[in-house]
């Protein structure tokens, strides 16, 4: 948690201090979720359900009062016990709760051949608006753009931030997905595969080649959402968890 922590912090253009932990902020994106949200860490359960309520009350007025001018509200539990204990107070008050899996990579080392290519943000950009007006099609224009363009600012977060892809046969990008190296750590994050592209390939041949370019690296993780069936993919990658966190969002 400490790499992410540090990767949020590196990014964000401004931060706040809240109960337990920060907030990141950004105001070019307000749309943003990754990139306005609080982030709490590890610290005591409450033992009792009042002390859960308690806390959860505590969190949300810190998000009401944090993110004012954003339309949306996100808080994210880095501490597995924490998260659950808050998580009946902040569904009461019409938030979303979702469970993702901390994954580190457990398998022997990649040995397919390495087919995917590095990126560069201005190969990538076209690539993140096509997706995003797959996934939004009704969004204003100026939406789908802030979107693609906030990747931009991961840059910051760690010594080494890569971005690669696998092409289709016709040359599109069938596949991507985002590198981050810092003092001995990897992570794996955005593995996406288009619609049309699924089922072919394209994301397993991804994954060796990051595999394959974090192997120095002491540690390789990624973070997949509890309740989708891209954990069992990345499991029999060799994948496996080792802790969970939460995240608790309103709209």
């Amino acid at each position: 948690m400490a790499f992410q922590h540090a990767f949020a912090r590196r990014r964000a253009p401004r931060e706040a201090a809240v109960p337990g932990g920060f907030a990141v902020l950004d105001d070019r994106y307000p749309g943003s979720h990754d990139d306005n949200k609080l982030i709490v860490g590890a610290g005591p359960v409450p033992e009792t359900y009042g002390e859960a309520r308690e806390a959860a009350e505590r969190l949300l007025r810190a998000a009401d009062e944090v993110l004012a001018a954003r339309g949306h509200r996100l808080v994210c539990v880095d501490d597995d016990r924490l998260g659950a204990a808050l998580a009946p107070t902040f569904v009461a008050a019409g938030y979303e709760h979702e469970t993702n899996l901390i994954m580190a990579f457990r398998g022997p080392a990649p040995s397919a051949p390495v087919v995917a290519e590095r990126l560069s943000f201005s190969e990538l950009l076209p690539v993140l608006r096509r997706d995003w007006r797959h996934t939004l099609p009704q969004a204003p224009d100026e939406v789908i753009d802030g979107l693609a363009r906030r990747v931009e600012g991961r840059l910051r977060g760690a010594d080494a931030v890569s971005f690669w892809g696998v092409r289709a046969p016709d040359g599109e990008i069938a596949a991507r997905a985002d590198l981050y190296e810092h003092a001995g750590v990897a992570q794996i994050e955005s593995v996406f595969t288009g619609a049309e592209h699924r089922g072919k390939g394209h994301a397993r041949a991804l994954m060796t080649t990051l595999l394959a370019q974090a192997a120095a690296a002491g540690l390789i993780f990624l973070v997949a959402d509890a309740a989708d069936w891209p954990k069992d993919f990345y499991a029999k990658l060799g994948f496996a968890e080792v802790g969970r966190t939460h995240a608790f969002l309103r709209t």
